[in-house]
């Protein structure tokens, strides 16, 4: 019995997404090392008044976007081996595909085009068992469904 409706195409038992369902790839090469993707873009808008005291209409202005990206050490270390000087930083934009594949087989993409690394960083402290990397991305803007 269909529970959820995706588009007019309705999920099996109300399956919805879940962490396994996606697959990120970093210059179309597959992530396997990853523990966390964000991204999101904000656009700016106000609204515009005129005779009266409530808004007559709006505006939108830019888009930006931003995200983040959390990765195991070995996984940084490896992309790092990539680079001439080791700096992830310097790397040339690349595009991070985020595709959702689940069982339902409909499949979504989101593009996030021109992406950066902004940071390197790593926060060890004691108790730590294995190390999560979380990295800032600057990116153009996203293709969304696409």
């Amino acid at each position: 019995m269909a529970s959820v409706i995706n588009n007019g195409i309705p999920y099996v038992n109300g399956k919805l997404y879940d962490w396994a369902d996606i697959v990120v790839t970093i210059a179309g090469v597959p992530v396997t090392g990853i523990t966390g993707i964000e991204y999101k873009d904000d656009q700016d808008m106000e609204v515009k008044y005129g005779a009266g005291r409530y808004p007559v209409g709006y505006t939108k202005g830019r888009i930006t976007c931003d995200g983040k990206i959390t990765l195991y050490q070995e996984e940084v270390e490896a992309i790092q081996k990539q680079t001439l000087n080791g700096r992830i930083q310097d790397i040339a934009p690349f595009d991070i595909i985020v595709s959702y594949i689940p069982d339902t087989g409909i499949v979504h993409v989101d593009k996030l085009r021109n992406c950066m690394f902004k940071n390197n960083p790593r926060p060890w402290k004691e108790g730590d068992k294995g190390k999560e990397v979380e990295i800032d991305l600057l990116m153009s803007h996203i293709d969304w469904g696409k």
